[in-house]
């Protein structure tokens, strides 16, 4: 910030402390109009998918994806949840899993691999993940794993939501095919923490996200309401207010 640029040290810790507040304050109402809105989705006694971690430890409040089912919550609602454990990193049976049980949300965590089973026997009555980046055609990247989320989303007939702020949507991308896709170290793969569970020497890929189609997701859940397709106008809109 400019006005940070000047001043004595003890000004200046002061100017950021004060912006840094401010951004908290703002992510804060963030989190909980999406995760309001989100909630008018979800009835009591529901049965929520989702994957990787996008709650409370990831922002300054709800979280995105979570906030959902703690605004549901707080709404008297009842929700189950089954946290995918999210390979490579297991940010899903780290962070998701725990963050839930903390809060009271009946968890089941299950393996990635096991979520279009699990769909398939009709336990799941909808997905709903973050977003790291969303284009302006609806396209969504996000943790690798949700697309393959979404595809068994749409043979089950189950309906994915994600959730994100409007400073999610970058409308000067035209798809998810113009988002840079992080390759990470192959050794996230081959070990577990400090444990090797490959033969050594290996050749391990590791893209650490995926772009999930516009088509295969039902809704997009903003703090300014819930687009639906047309993606292209209905992001503008909420981006643009017009």
């Amino acid at each position: 910030l400019e006005q940070c640029r000047t001043g004595s040290v003890a000004e200046i810790r002061a100017c950021l402390l004060d912006e840094a507040l401010k951004i908290q304050k703002e992510d804060k109402a963030i989190c909980r109009k999406m995760g309001f809105n989100g909630a008018e989705l979800l009835e009591d006694g529901m049965t929520v998918l989702t994957h990787c971690h996008a709650g409370g430890l990831a922002t300054a409040d709800f979280g995105t994806a979570l906030g959902v089912i703690y605004a549901a919550k707080q709404q008297g609602k009842k929700v189950h949840v089954f946290a995918d454990e999210t390979r490579p990193l297991l940010q899903g049976a780290r962070l998701t899993a725990w963050e839930l049980m903390q809060n009271g949300i009946e968890t089941t965590l299950i393996a990635d691999s096991m979520a279009a089973w699990v769909m398939s026997m009709g336990k799941i009555d909808c997905v709903i993940v973050g977003a790291d980046r969303i284009a302006r055609n609806g396209d969504v990247a996000n943790k690798i794993g949700t697309y393959h989320l979404a595809c068994a989303a749409q043979v089950h007939h189950v309906p994915l939501y994600v959730v994100g702020p409007t400073s999610t949507v970058d409308l000067d991308i035209a798809s998810g095919a113009e988002i840079p896709i992080e390759e990470r170290a192959g050794a996230e793969v081959t070990r577990v923490g400090d444990c090797p569970i490959t033969p050594s020497g290996v050749t391990a890929a590791n893209p650490a996200f995926d772009v999930t189609p516009a088509a295969l997701i039902r809704g997009i859940i903003t703090e300014k309401g819930i687009a639906y397709p047309p993606y292209t106008e209905s992001l503008r809109r909420m981006v643009r207010g017009a």
